[in-house]
C-alpha cells in the first residue's frame, strides 16, 4: 500500500506535503475537529478525497484519524470523571442513610432510657428523709413546713373556723307564693340553680339562676321548665356533662326529668322525659361522679309506693333511663339518696313505713344503666321525717339528718360508714330539742363541715342552721343560728364551692310567701402555715402519723413519695393547704407570705408515686 501525505495548497496549486515538511498546528496524519466538520460528499467518508477542516486549539471531542472519527479521550475522561463523583454522590447518600438509622437507634435507645429512668424513680424506696420533731398532730402524707424552733407542723391540718353566720341580707328571687324548691351548684359556670313550683303562674316547674358574690347573691330571670303542674322537685348537678338535672312529680302525674344548661345568668332546657309512667310520691335525684350516671329514688304508686330507683344517662340536653330496681318491697317515703365517692356507692336513706316508719338505709351499686342493692340497714328504730343525706368527703362518712318522731320530733342526725354493699351507724345526736321539719343537709368540703338547715317548730317555724363536726362515727354540733325571723316553709340547701359559701333557699312567710335565697359566710378560718422569722414554707411530705413532740420522718424534695393515689402521671403538683393534701390547681391561700412564689412542689411519676422536686 502507498503512503499518501496530506494534500495541501501551495502558491493556489494543490500537491502533496513535500517530504520534510508540516503543517504548523498540527502533526502529520492528525486532523482535529472542534467546531465540526464540513463533508463534501454527502457525507460518504470513504469517497472523500478533500476535507475543508478548521484546525481548533485545545481540541475535545470528536476527531478524525484515517478517514474515521475517533475520541481525543478528553471527553471520555470527563465523563469519567462525572461517573465517578456520581458513585462517590451514591456512597456518600448511603452513608448518611446509615447514619440516619444509627440516629434513629440512638433515639430509641434514649427513649428506652427515659422511659426506664421513670420505671426506676419510682421503684426508689429510699431518699432523702430526714427525722423532725413533731410540733403539732401529723398525719402520714400531710405536707409539713419548719417553725422558728427548727420543729414541723402540718400545712392546713388544723384550719380554724369561722362561726356560721349571715351578714347579708335574704334576696327575694320570685315575687309569688314558691314551693317545693330544691337547689343546685352548677360548678362549671360559677352558679346556684333554684328550681320550684310557682304558684302565682299556674304552678309552672320554674327555675332561676343565682350569682354569689361575697355573702350576697343576685339573679337572673325565672325560666320555666315545665308548662303544667309540678310537684316534688329535687335536682342535681351533672359535673361530667356540665348540666343540672331536675326530676320532679307533673307531666300528667308521671315521674319525669328534664335537663338544663345554665349560660350565663340563665337556664335553657332539653324535652322532658318521663321515667315513671305512674302516680310517684316526692323523688330525690343525685349524681354518680364515678359511673357518670344520674339516680333518681321516689317512691312508685304503680307498685304500692315501693322504694324504687333508676338510672339516668345525660346526652347533651337529653336523658335517658334504663330500668328501674325496687329496693324496698313495702310503702317507702323520704326516699333521700347522696354519693359515697370514696366507695362509689350510692346510699339511699328513707322511712320503712311498714316496719313502725324506722329510719332506714340501704347501699346501691351503679353498673352502666342499672343499680344493684345489698341489705337494708335501720338507723333509727323509731318513725322518722323530713330525712335528708350528705356526704364528708374528708371523713369518708354518710351523715342523715332526720326528724325523730320516737324523740319528740327532734331535729337528730347520725353517721353512717360504707363497707362494700352495707352501712353502719354511730350513735344518733340530736341538734335541736324542738319538732324540727323540712330538713336540709349539705357538706362544706373547703371548712370540712356538714351544714344543716331546717325549720324550728319550736320557734315560731323560724329557719335555723346549725354547724356538725364529723369525728369517726359520731358528729358534734355548734350553736344554731337564725337566718329567717319568720313562718318558712320548703328549705333547701346548696354549697357553692367556688367561693365556700353554703346558700340557702326557702319560701319566706314573712314575706307573702315569696321565694327567697340568703348566703352564709365561708366557714373556712385561717390555715395554719408553718414559719420561720415570718415566713411560711414547704420542706417535704410526713412519712408517719405522730402526736405533737414526737419523731416524725419527712420526705425531702429530690426523692418519690408513693403514699399517694390518683395522680395524674406527668402533671405538676401542689400544697393543697384546705385539705393538708395536694392538688393539680393552685390554691394559694391569701395569708402567704413565703419568701419563695406559691409553685408546683412535685411532679406525678404515676397514680401513686409523687416526685418530689421542690420547696416553698
Amino acid at each position: 500500500m502507498v503512503v499518501r501525505l496530506p494534500v495541501v495548497s501551495v502558491s493556489g496549486l494543490r500537491t502533496e506535503l513535500p517530504p520534510g515538511d508540516t503543517i504548523a498546528g498540527a502533526a502529520p496524519g492528525t486532523i482535529v475537529s472542534g467546531s465540526g466538520v464540513a463533508v463534501d460528499g454527502a457525507g460518504n467518508l470513504g469517497a472523500v478525497v478533500e476535507l475543508d477542516v478548521a484546525i481548533a486549539p485545545n481540541p475535545s471531542g470528536l476527531i478524525i484519524v484515517g478517514n474515521k472519527l475517533a475520541n481525543d479521550g478528553s471527553a471520555l475522561r470527563t465523563g469519567q470523571t462525572a461517573l465517578a463523583s456520581g458513585n462517590q454522590a451514591l456512597e456518600n447518600a448511603e452513608s448518611a442513610l446509615a447514619s440516619g438509622n444509627a440516629a434513629i437507634s440512638v433515639s430509641a435507645t434514649a427513649l428506652a432510657s427515659g422511659n426506664a429512668a421513670l420505671v426506676d424513680i419510682a421503684a426508689v424506696t429510699a431518699g432523702a428523709i430526714q427525722t423532725f420533731t413533731a410540733s403539732s398532730v401529723i398525719q402520714a402524707g400531710n405536707p409539713v413546713g419548719l417553725d422558728d424552733l427548727g420543729k414541723v407542723q402540718s400545712i392546713g391540718l388544723t384550719a380554724t373556723s369561722n362561726p356560721l353566720s349571715f351578714p347579708s341580707s335574704a334576696v327575694v328571687f320570685e315575687s309569688a307564693s314558691s314551693v317545693y324548691l330544691s337547689s343546685v351548684y352548677d360548678s362549671s359556670n360559677n352558679r346556684v340553680v333554684i328550681s320550684y313550683q310557682d304558684a302565682a303562674n299556674s304552678s309552672y316547674g320554674t327555675s332561676v339562676v343565682g350569682t354569689v358574690s361575697g355573702t350576697s347573691i343576685t339573679f337572673g330571670t325565672a325560666v320555666v321548665f315545665q308548662s303544667s303542674a309540678v310537684y316534688y322537685i329535687a335536682s342535681t348537678y351533672d359535673s361530667t356533662n356540665n348540666k343540672v338535672v331536675i326530676a320532679y312529680y307533673g307531666n300528667s302525674g308521671y315521674g319525669t326529668a328534664i335537663v338544663g344548661t345554665v349560660s350565663g345568668t340563665s337556664i335553657s332546657f332539653g324535652s322532658a322525659v318521663v321515667f315513671a309512667s305512674s302516680v310517684i310520691n316526692h323523688p330525690y335525684v343525685v349524681y354518680d361522679s364515678t359511673n357518670e350516671r344520674v339516680v333518681i329514688a321516689y317512691p312508685d304508686g304503680g307498685t304500692s309506693y315501693y322504694g324504687t330507683a333508676i338510672v339516668g344517662t345525660v346526652s347533651g340536653t337529653s336523658i335517658s333511663f334504663g330500668t328501674a330496681v325496687v329496693f324496698e318491697s313495702a310503702t317507702s317515703a323520704d326516699t333521700y339518696p347522696t354519693y359515697d365517692s370514696t366507695n362509689n356507692r350510692v346510699v339511699i336513706a328513707y322511712r320503712d313505713n311498714p316496719n313502725s316508719e324506722y329510719g332506714t338505709a340501704i347501699v346501691g351499686t351503679v353498673s352502666g344503666t342499672s343499680i344493684s342493692f345489698g341489705t337494708a340497714v335501720v338507723f333509727e328504730s323509731a318513725s322518722t321525717s323530713f330525712i335528708s343525706a350528705t356526704y364528708d368527703s374528708t371523713n369518708d362518712r354518710v351523715v342523715i339528718a332526720y326528724q325523730d318522731i320516737g324523740n319528740s320530733s327532734y331535729g337528730t342526725a347520725i353517721v353512717g360508714t360504707v363497707s362494700g354493699t352495707s352501712i353502719s351507724f354511730g350513735t344518733p345526736v340530736v341538734f335541736a330539742s324542738d319538732t324540727s321539719t323540712y330538713l336540709s343537709a349539705i357538706y362544706d368540703s373547703a371548712a370540712n363541715k356538714v351544714v344543716i338547715a331546717y325549720r324550728d317548730d319550736g320557734n315560731s317555724g323560724y329557719s335555723n342552721a346549725i354547724v356538725g363536726t364529723v369525728s369517726g362515727s359520731s358528729i358534734s354540733f355548734d350553736t344554731a343560728v337564725v337566718f329567717a325571723s319568720a313562718d318558712n316553709y320548703y328549705i333547701a340547701s346548696t354549697y357553692d364551692s367556688t367561693n365556700n359559701n353554703v346558700v340557702i333557699s326557702y319560701r319566706d312567710g314573712g314575706n307573702s310567701d315569696y321565694g327567697t335565697a340568703i348566703v352564709a359566710n365561708s366557714l373556712l378560718g385561717t390555715i395554719p402555715i408553718p414559719t420561720i422569722n415570718s415566713q411560711n414554707n414547704f420542706i417535704g411530705i410526713s412519712q408517719s402519723t405522730v402526736a405533737s413532740g414526737a419523731a416524725v420522718s419527712v420526705r425531702l424534695p429530690g426523692s418519690p413519695d408513693q403514699n399517694n393515689t390518683g395522680l395524674l402521671a406527668g402533671s405538676g403538683y401542689y400544697v393543697d393547704p384546705t385539705t393538708s393534701g395536694f392538688t393539680t390547681t393552685s390554691t394559694q391561700p391569701a395569708s402567704w407570705s413565703g419568701a419563695v412564689n406559691w409553685g408546683v412542689i412535685g411532679r406525678a411519676v404515676n397514680s401513686t408515686t409523687l416526685l418530689l422536686t421542690d420547696m416553698l
